[in-house]
Parts: C-alpha cells; sequence; structure tokens
C-alpha cells in the first residue's frame, strides 16, 4: 500500500509508535517462556561441560560421581554413557578436534586424563561398558582440561598447567608461576597459541604455548572459578570470580577491566560466551542462571526455577538459540536464550513484525513506562533478601569510604575507579 511517511504530515505518529511499543513489551513479557526442558540422568551434581564445536546437537557433561554422557539436544536424552569413567568427580570434558569428532577427552580428581571414542559398541545398552582410548597418569588430581583448536595436544590444571602430546604418555611441558593449584584452564580458539589459567591463589596467568612460558599475571583480591575467551576478539577473556562479579578484561591492558557484570548475589561459578561475542551467560552458587550483554554491567535477565540448586557450569550453544545449565540437583536445563522468541521456522512477514517490535522497543526503552515492563522479572525470594543486604552493605561501605575522605588530609585517600578495585596487581614477563 502507498504510505506517505513525512512526518510533519503525521501529528499523531510519535504518540502510535509509542502505543505499539508498549505493547510490544507487554507481549514479550507476557511471552516469556525461558524454560525448554530438563535433562535427567546423572545421580550426582554436574560439575564439568563441554560443547562440541562442529556439532549442534550433542553437549558433554561430567559428573560428581565419576559418570561422563554424551547427550542429544534435539531428542533430550543420553546417547553414549561411562558409569564409572573416573574414581572420583569428574572435573573437566572437552572434545578433540579434527576429522572424527566423537573423541572427546574427560579429567578427574583419580589423577587420570582419558580419551573416549563414541562407537557403536559404547552406546547405551545394557551390560555395555566402554573402554577408553587413551589414559593419561597425572601426578595430582586435575581440576580442567581444553583441548588446542588444530593439534594434537591438550592442557590440564592441576598443581601447575601442563601440556600433553596425544602421543606421549608423559606432558611435554608444564608451566607454573606460583604454588598454589589451578582452577580453571582454557586455551584460546582464536589466537591458538596463547592459554589462560586462574588459581586458588587469586592470580589469572596468560602463556605462550609457543615459548613455554608465561606472558603476564593478574592478582585479583579473591580467586576466579572460571575463564572463557571472547570467539570473535582474540585479545578479550572474561572471568567468573568469588566476589559475586564477573569480569571482562582486554589482555593488552590488564590494569582494568573492561567491564564489570555485577549482579549476582553469590559466587560466580561458571562463565561462556556467546558464539557472536556480544553476549555472555553465568551461572552462580545463588541458583541462578543470567545472561548479559558484554558492554552492560548488568544482566538483560535470569533464568532460575524452584527447584534448580547450584549452578556449577553454563555453556551457550553453537547456533546461539539456546543457554545450557548443569547443576547441583544432577539436571542438565535447556534454556532459550531469548526468553519470548519462537522456535521453528518464520515467514517473511512474521520476521518483519518481530524485528519491527524489536527497533520499537529499542527505541522507546528509555521511556518510564516501557522500560518498567521490560525489566520486570520475578526474582526468588532468596535472591531479593540477599540483593537487599548487599546492597546495604555496599551502601555503608561506601559512606565510610566518604566520611574517611572528608577528615583526611586532601589527596591522601584518592577515589578508585570500579574497575581498578579488585586489582591488585599485574606483572609482566
Amino acid at each position: 500500500m502507498p504510505r506517505n511517511t513525512d512526518p510533519s504530515l503525521h501529528g499523531f505518529e510519535r504518540a502510535r509508535e509509542y502505543k505499539r511499543a508498549l505493547n510490544a513489551a507487554k507481549l514479550e513479557r507476557m511471552f516469556a517462556k525461558p524454560f525448554v526442558a530438563g535433562l535427567s540422568g546423572h545421580i550426582d551434581g554436574i560439575y564439568a561441560m563441554g560443547k562440541n564445536p562442529w556439532d549442534l546437537d550433542s553437549v558433554l557433561t561430567g559428573s560428581g560421581d565419576g559418570e561422563v554422557r554424551l547427550w542429544s539436544l534435539s531428542s533430550q536424552e543420553t546417547v553414549w554413557r561411562a558409569a564409572e569413567a573416573h574414581r572420583g568427580a569428574a572435573k573437566g570434558v572437552c572434545y578433540v578436534p579434527g576429522g572424527n569428532t566423537d573423541r572427546f577427552l574427560s579429567v578427574g580428581a583419580d589423577k587420570l586424563a582419558k580419551v573416549w571414542s563414541r562407537t557403536e559398541s559404547a552406546y547405551m545398552h545394557d551390560g555395555v561398558t566402554p573402554e577408553p582410548v587413551a589414559t593419561y597418569q597425572g601426578k595430582s588430581a586435575f581440576s580442567s582440561v581444553a583441548h588446542h583448536r588444530n593439534r594434537p595436544m591438550f592442557a590440564t590444571g592441576a598443581n601447575s598447567v601442563e601440556i600433553w602430546d596425544v602421543n606421549r604418555s608423559e606432558p611435554v611441558t608444564s608451566l607454573a608461576w606460583g604454588a598454589d593449584s589451578v582452577n580453571a584452564v582454557r586455551m584460546n580458539q582464536t589466537e591458538v597459541n596463547v592459554l589462560a589459567s586462574c588459581g586458588t591463589d587469586r592470580s589469572i596467568i596468560l602463556y605462550d604455548l609457543r615459548t613455554s612460558s608465561p606472558l603476564a599475571k593478574l592478582v585479583m583480591t579473591l580467586s576466579t572459578n572460571a575463564i572463557a575467551w571472547n570467539p570473535v576478539e582474540a585479545f578479550t577473556f572474561a572471568t567468573a570470580s568469588e566476589d559475586h562479579n564477573a569480569y571482562i578484561f582486554d589482555m593488552r591492558k590488564m590494569d582494568h577491566a573492561s567491564t564489570v557484570l555485577k549482579d549476582h548475589v553469590s559466587a560466580v561459578m561458571d562463565i561462556d560466551y556467546a558464539p557472536t561475542g556480544q553476549e555472555l551467560v553465568t551461572g552462580a552458587y545463588d541458583r541462578s542462571v543470567r545472561l548479559w550483554d558484554f558492554s552492560k554491567g548488568h544482566s538483560r535477565d535470569i533464568y532460575t526455577t524452584k527447584r534448580m540448586q547450584r549452578v556449577f557450569c553454563v555453556a551457550y550453544t553453537m547456533d546461539n538459540k539456546y543457554v545450557l545449565s548443569g547443576s547441583d540437583d544432577s539436571n542438565l536445563r535447556i534454556w532459550r536464550a531469548r526468553a519470548s522468541e519462537r522456535a521453528g521456522a518464520q515467514s517473511q512477514r512474521e520476521r518483519g513484525a518481530v524485528e519491527y517490535a524489536d527497533k520499537l522497543k529499542d527505541r522507546y526503552k528509555y521511556v518510564p513506562e516501557v522500560r518498567k515492563v521490560l525489566r520486570q522479572r520475578n526474582i526468588p525470594k532468596g535472591i531479593k533478601s540477599a540483593q537487599r543486604t548487599k546492597n546495604l552493605m555496599l551502601t555503608s561501605r561506601k559512606n565510610k569510604e566518604e566520611n574517611k575522605r572528608k577528615h583526611s588530609k586532601p589527596g591522601s585517600m584518592p577515589r578508585v575507579p570500579e574497575r581498578n578495585k579488585p586489582i591488585l596487581g599485574v606483572t609482566h614477563k
């Protein structure tokens, strides 16, 4: 139909668009149903998760009783299982890249790293127990594992960071800068020669695999539980910290955080980037999963259920459509990355209407009525009360600092930016 787009001839254009934006915001919250499915099968908490970069349908999980499972997300069932993969907790799982993507790694508290193969004889059948393709013996309990993008080598975290060649039974290199154990180790999948680790001595260390030496060491006020590399920007990584916050750093200038993500009310246990590099997901000890824009300090959404316990691992699917979470209640949960997004094919007219509604909401998001609807969330009572207590503590701390500054010598107490407060020091080699 012919339309005149001259705004001077449409006196009620703004009012009409505002009404449409408010209706679009209300419809978004009305149809926001993020929970897709809960996959049960483990009998202990899920403490490790690995996604397949070459297959959208597969995800690996490791539980506290040493069991490793391979799930099909489309059929929502287990397709491969090693009931006694490790004696003790399975602390880390990851896929082995290459032409055959049916191989994957698992490490556990029993000082063993095992390579598994998804063969026909190892599928879920009664009385069939799969055997590992290869086993590597470590000197101490493993806490994490990460595989190189295109070379036959992987890194494990224990008392130090060890680099293994798949064709050798002993580690090729042992990397250490400090005496404490390693919480997590992650290989950069874009700049493949860079490796990051975080330890219980509150340090975050970057290593160069070409020289087998450390690059830089960052010391925080509290320890870091997990690290995730940005899949688009090779120099950016995010960390999940014990101080209830997540931090985004630029490895070229680590004396301050690029962004501080602060909404959780308990320790952040895991963090992962979306495949686009524009969003993140975090899971925390406060039994919630939060989604973030990489440039904003507050979460855009929070996911939780009544039965979900402490969340220890989270991941974005490779199509950017879903979020996975593994918690202490032994359930693997699937969530929509956009709570109100419709699953399935869309016609061109429907897709145009959705895009138009998104633009309207973005244009009027600062109008009080629209903003109130878009920010409305049903948060559990425990998280709300903890948030109130935390806000009181932070306000009291700020007031005390301001009172000290007023009664001190001018310039003796300089103001420290929020992005610099958690950082104690940076050392370069």
